[in-house]
C-alpha cells in the first residue's frame, strides 16, 4: 500500500511539473525575481506598462481605482499619467484600438495580458520581454527567441536598443538555431537599467493577475501569529483541565 501511494504522489510531481514547463512554453527561462512587496517596482512597471503595452493589450480584470488603492497611487496621478483612452476612473483598463484597426496592423487582436503571469509565469514574461530580436524575414521585422514568430514588435526596443540574434549550425530541418541574442545599437537604458525594466513590467502583470495578493499576504502574517497565539492557550488551557488528572 505505501509503495502504491509513493508511485502515485511522484506521478502527480511529474504531472505538475510538465504541466509548469507547458505553462512556460518551454526555453531557457531567466529569474525574473519580481517582489510584490516592492512598491516603487510595482509602480515604475506601471508607467512602463501604459506607456509602452497598452496601447495595444488590455488588463480588463483590473480597474484604474483599484489600481491606485493598491500601488499607492491618487486618483489625479492615475488619470492625468496611466490613463490614455479616456476611461472613468472606475472602469477597467481596456484598449483605444479598435478590432478592425488591430486586424489591419497585426492581423489579429491582441491578447488581454490580464492572466497571463498566472498561465505563463513570470520568468517566461520576463525572459519573453527580453527577448526579441530583429528579423527582416518577418512582417513586422521582429522576431522573439523565447516565442518564435511572434505576432507583434518589440515594444521596448527604444529602452533595450536594436538586438540582433547570433545563429547555430543549422539543424536537420535545415533551420539555423539562435543560439544568442546581442545588443547591437544601444537604447535609453544600459543592460541592468533594461533588466530593471522588464523586471518592473513583469511584477506589474504578476501584481495584475491577482491583486488580492499583496493584502492576502500581509493578512497571512497576522493570521499565522493569531494560530500562533491560539495554538500556545489552547496548549495553556488542556495543561490546567489535565493538571489534576494522575
Amino acid at each position: 500500500m505505501m509503495r502504491t501511494f509513493k508511485k502515485l504522489a511522484i506521478l502527480a510531481a511529474g504531472l505538475l511539473v510538465s504541466a509548469g514547463a507547458l505553462a512556460a512554453g518551454g526555453g531557457d527561462l531567466q529569474h525574473a525575481g519580481t517582489d510584490l512587496g516592492d512598491r516603487a517596482s510595482l509602480q515604475r512597471g506601471a508607467q512602463l506598462y501604459m506607456n509602452y503595452c497598452s496601447g495595444c493589450h488590455s488588463l480588463k480584470y483590473l480597474r484604474y481605482s483599484r489600481m491606485a488603492e493598491d500601488l499607492g497611487l491618487t486618483e489625479d496621478e492615475v488619470m492625468n499619467n496611466l490613463n490614455f483612452t479616456g476611461a472613468k476612473f472606475g472602469e477597467q483598463i481596456q484598449v483605444a484600438m479598435t478590432a478592425e484597426q488591430a486586424g489591419a496592423w497585426f492581423g489579429q487582436v491582441p491578447p488581454d495580458l490580464s492572466l497571463t503571469a498566472r498561465s505563463r509565469g513570470s520568468d517566461w514574461i520576463y525572459t519573453y520581454l527580453k527577448s526579441f530580436y530583429l528579423d527582416e524575414s518577418r512582417p513586422l521585422g521582429w522576431n522573439n527567441k523565447l516565442f518564435p514568430n511572434a505576432s507583434m514588435p518589440n515594444p521596448l526596443w527604444e529602452l533595450q536598443g536594436l538586438q540582433h540574434a547570433e545563429f547555430g549550425e543549422p539543424d536537420e530541418t535545415g533551420e539555423r538555431p539562435v543560439t544568442g541574442l546581442k545588443v547591437t545599437h544601444a537604447g535609453k537604458l544600459d543592460a541592468e537599467g533594461f533588466s530593471q525594466a522588464a523586471r518592473d513590467i513583469t511584477a506589474f502583470l504578476e501584481y495584475a493577475g491577482e491583486p488580492a495578493a499583496l493584502k492576502r499576504q500581509s493578512i497571512g502574517v497576522w493570521a499565522i501569529l493569531f494560530l500562533a497565539m491560539f495554538t500556545f492557550l489552547a496548549w495553556l488551557l488542556k495543561k490546567e483541565f489535565w493538571r489534576d488528572v494522575k
